[in-house]
């Protein structure tokens, strides 16, 4: 599987527009333009985007006003502010960084719970009393959330997002990658290629280019029930329909529809060697993580979780879904 290279430098910068509320609580920054390494290295002169500039104000029917900033960030270091957590995650919306390259340690204390609506983020604090304002000016919400939706801040090149809800900002989706409606790609996670997604990509997972995430697929992630493995799907695979994995799905896999592999799965090795006494081996699933060419599936007799090797390329995405 061919992951972007990280980044060379250990710095970013941007412009930003930070919106705050009226308590003076940060609530997002946009960055239309981020840019990696140091701004006083920038081998251009840069000025501040006019959309940014025409942008500023305030707006008293999200008790809000907008203002310009410029965030400089050291990405080895855990993010300290609400701008500074945005300019990661735009960074790697922008496929300027690849997930898990950069230090997201604490990022949630630093991203505050949100009402974001059509016209932009409105405090929690604020909402149900401008509710009458807003709803008379045609302003709704469409979430309450940490994470605000990714195509309300970044369009990326070449994608398609069948339900702009189920992608996160944060999301790095490679050219070619199609989100279908029930598909979900969370922060810090995505495609590293053209990609179908029809299932949850989880946060820190990555999918490898030409790999089909089925539809109600789920990849773990590391943010819930203590785990710390991170997966990595990688080129060519497909996670059938319904099906689930635990472990990392090295190139040309699959995994059969409906099937559920943790890494704690007991899995019968068709095709190697018996034991001494006869039987065929068996070994926990998390043995064969990021091994290529297998197919998992499960022995519809005796409900045997099986593995075996297979020959040839894996799935083939349909070029002009991608195209």
């Amino acid at each position: 599987m061919n992951a972007p290279a990280p980044a060379a430098t250990t710095f970013a910068w941007g412009y930003g527009l930070a919106t705050i509320a009226g308590d003076g609580t940060v609530l997002d920054t946009w960055y239309p333009t981020p840019r990696l390494g140091r701004l006083s290295d920038a081998t251009e002169p840069w000025v501040v985007p006019a959309e940014l500039e025409e942008g500023q104000g305030p707006d008293a029917r999200r008790n809000v006003h907008t203002e310009v900033v410029t965030v400089e960030i050291d990405l080895t270091t855990p993010p300290q502010t609400t701008s500074d957590a945005y300019l990661r995650l735009h960074l790697l919306s922008h496929l300027l960084v690849a997930p898990n390259t950069i230090n997201l340690d604490g990022i949630f204390a630093h991203l505050p719970i949100v009402v974001f609506t059509n016209a932009g983020p409105v405090s929690p604090a604020d909402f149900d009393r401008l509710r009458p304002t807003l709803q008379r000016h045609g302003i709704s919400a469409h979430g309450i959330d940490k994470f605000p939706r990714l195509l309300d801040y970044v369009s990326p090149e070449r994608v398609r997002i069948a339900d702009a809800s189920r992608v996160r900002l944060g999301a790095h989706l490679a050219p070619g990658t199609t989100v279908m409606h029930e598909g979900f790609v969370n922060f810090n996670a995505g495609t590293l290629g053209t990609s179908m997604v029809e299932g949850r990509i989880s946060q820190g997972v990555v999918v490898g280019d030409g790999s089909d995430v089925g539809g109600g697929a789920s990849i773990m992630g590391t943010l819930s029930g203590g785990g710390t493995q991170r997966v990595a799907i990688g080129e060519r695979a497909l996670l059938g329909a319904n099906s689930g994995v635990g472990i990392s799905i090295g190139d040309d896999t699959v995994v059969e529809a409906g099937l559920y592999v943790t890494a704690g799965t007991k899995v019968v090795l068709v095709g190697a060697p018996p034991k001494a006494d006869g039987t065929t081996p068996t070994t926990k699933a998390v043995a064969l993580s990021g091994v290529p060419n297998l197919l998992f599936r499960r022995n519809s007799v005796s409900g045997a979780v099986e593995v075996l090797s297979r020959t040839g390329s894996g799935v083939t995405l349909n070029a002009t879904l991608h195209a």
